[in-house]
């Protein structure tokens, strides 16, 4: 039995058993903590990568697309271009704190931390798909998975205690509802279909970062064909699947040396990160001003990521359509510019 074949029998039901755990104590992105934890644990023990499987990292990382997908298939078009010109100004400040922060980790560790990894681990927004991000762009996925779940995580804690305090609004009949997952088996086909065809489909066109924004653009595109009422939201046991996969990958490549490079790096990832979140809550009081909504829809529709807990919170909360826009906005802005990152750095370098 080779050491491979031995760590999947140990990583795989580590995985599922820690995952459920840390969901049954609510804890944030459990099933993805708990597959990071497991598959790092057997890295440093066993100290030897842990490879994924290159099909089964193609699907999850489709699935993660389509999930990313799903909101945008919810909100009409016309609505979201209404929203489109503040989403863009609120994407523009969050999105900067983030550049100037990962462009500032590169040069206190340029020979640890690239521009690329530093940036990519401090967009805000997106947390499950950077890591792919930066495997595909050439960045350290390692770095980039720790510092993004320990944003993810600050945010996930933080807005709930905050929401918590703020005044909702009165009427809740303008909440986002959360789509039921897909039951008919045809859908799960079109499913698996969509993420296993969405990055070849991708590169055929040149779209970047086809491993992400090609499933996310093809789910776009064949929701308006269903029959009404039908959605494409993948079953739970495709999204337990999609984070665990993303969980090996990460956790699987973990090693005693990056570990020490992400914790010399630790102080300043707090800062930037309580930082980003500083700046969002400023930015949220004259977004409510302009939109004429609480600051509560305001905050919620300026969080720098957790799109989950966000989703559920503006539902509880009777947030308007706000929320789920400014928030796409952002994403569709971070997945951009995130897709162009290489060009971007060496466009700033020249100059």
């Amino acid at each position: 039995m080779t050491q491979q074949t031995l760590g999947w029998i140990i990583v795989v039901p580590a995985s599922i058993a820690a995952g459920y755990l840390l969901d049954h104590w609510d804890i944030p992105a459990a099933w993805l903590l708990g597959s990071i934890l497991a598959a790092g644990a057997f890295a440093l023990i066993a100290r030897t990568e842990l490879h994924v499987n290159a099909h089964v990292y193609r699907a999850g990382r489709g699935f993660i697309g389509i999930i990313a997908g799903i909101p945008l298939t919810m909100l009409p078009a016309t609505k979201l271009l209404g929203y489109l010109p503040i989403g863009i100004v609120v994407s523009f400040v969050t999105i900067a704190v983030g550049l100037i922060g990962g462009v500032l980790l590169h040069r206190a560790q340029p020979k640890y931390v690239s521009n690329e990894t530093g940036i990519l681990s401090l967009l805000p927004g997106g947390a499950s798909m950077m890591p792919p991000l930066a495997d595909e762009l050439g960045a350290d996925y390692r770095f980039v998975a720790l510092t993004q779940y320990l944003r993810f995580l600050v945010v996930s804690v933080s807005l709930p205690l905050v929401a918590g305090f703020l005044e909702h609004p009165k009427d809740a009949a303008g909440a986002q509802a959360q789509p039921e997952p897909a039951s008919q088996w045809w859908v799960w086909l079109i499913i698996v279909a969509i993420a296993l065809a969405g990055q070849p489909l991708a590169k055929l066109l040149r779209i970047p970062v086809a491993p992400i924004l090609g499933p996310l653009l093809l789910c776009v595109a064949v929701t308006p064909l269903l029959p009404e009422g039908v959605m494409l939201q993948p079953p739970e046991l495709f999204r337990i699947f999609a984070f665990l996969v993303i969980g090996w990958y990460c956790g699987g490549g973990l090693s005693v040396s990056s570990l020490k490079h992400f914790a010399k790096q630790l102080p300043a990832t707090i800062a930037v990160i309580a930082t980003v979140i500083a700046v969002c809550a400023l930015t949220a009081f004259p977004l409510a001003w302009v939109m004429g909504e609480t600051y509560f829809e305001a905050y919620l529709a300026t969080s720098p990521g957790a799109l989950e807990t966000v989703l559920a919170l503006s539902s509880e909360g009777g947030a308007g359509p706000s929320v789920v826009a400014l928030q796409l906005i952002r994403l569709i802005a971070v997945l951009l510019i995130a897709g162009y990152l290489p060009q971007l750095i060496r466009l700033f370098s020249r100059r």
